[in-house]
């Protein structure tokens, strides 16, 4: 079995989506072409790479995963295959890759130079080099092997003082969820067991929850307890702190994001109270 995943900046409105996988069904009619997402923000390689983080490890080794977000090559911008962690990332060279982890790094990486068709679309290039891998070709075929590559630094996580952690939003999800780069293990190692506050924008928090279920007291009884709306700090299933909104819909009555005006980008920070 050949899995592919495809994921991008693409939106779900025009033909692009379509020609992708004509591409790929035409190069490698056998493959089983997943879809993880095509709403990724325009450009936006933090978000792609938070997605890809949360679903690649999911697939069988050795899948092949092609990331087409701000991926246009250029003399500036390279087009590559990475060896990750037992799967194939094929992407663009623009720091994407830095972003899947702080302590793996790939095994080999790849500059495509095979069938690279420099003013046309990366797709296109991206097929070739997928059904390439496909077929069982070696990617070292592909191009020149480099060794390091670009890394993405504008939202790394602060430190001050020894007391404040100041992170950034990395993603708005569906729900109106806001996740930021701020990792469980990162707070954990901080905080010393010490009392703390969230501060995003003029919202503030003073508990982290470990899941939805852990935030309502379920021993009260449904019409007196705290629920629907209520402001919710947790550590989502990726380990990143996340704010929200419990059981809010963003289209009625709008979501954790449009309500503590938090965008990406945005600062979130946590300040540590020494005893």
């Amino acid at each position: 079995m050949s899995i592919i995943t495809l994921l991008s900046d693409y939106g779900s409105r025009g033909s692009k989506v379509s020609k992708a996988k004509a591409l790929l069904l035409s190069e490698i009619s056998t493959s089983i072409i997943v879809d993880v997402s095509h709403e990724i923000s325009p450009f936006n390689i933090v978000e792609a790479a938070y997605i890809t983080k949360r679903s690649y490890t999911n697939y069988p080794r050795n899948t092949i995963h092609i990331i087409d977000v701000d991926a246009q090559y250029n003399p500036e911008k390279s087009l590559i295959v990475s060896y990750f962690d037992n799967h194939y990332f094929i992407t663009a060279d623009n720091g994407f890759m830095s972003l899947l982890s702080k302590n793996l790094k790939p095994k080999k990486n790849i500059e495509i130079t095979f069938n690279r068709e420099e003013n046309s679309s990366s797709i296109r290039t991206f097929v070739k080099a997928a059904a390439h891998i496909k077929r069982g070709g070696n990617i070292n075929l592909l191009g020149n092997e480099i060794i390091d590559l670009r890394t993405f630094t504008h939202l790394n996580i602060k430190t001050h003082s020894n007391d404040t952690i100041i992170g950034h939003v990395i993603y708005v999800d569906n729900y109106g969820n806001v996740v930021s780069n701020i990792t469980k293990d990162f707070f954990i190692s901080f905080s010393n067991e010490r009392k703390y506050e969230i501060n995003a924008k003029n919202i503030k928090f003073n508990k982290i929850y470990d899941s939805f279920n852990d935030a309502i007291n379920y021993n009260v009884k449904r019409e007196y307890r705290e629920e629907d709306g209520k402001k919710i700090a947790l550590f989502n299933s990726s380990g990143n702190l996340t704010l929200c909104i419990y059981k809010s819909n963003p289209k009625i009555s709008g979501g954790a994001g449009s309500l503590f005006g938090l965008n990406y980008g945005d600062s979130i920070s946590i300040k540590f109270i020494s005893s």
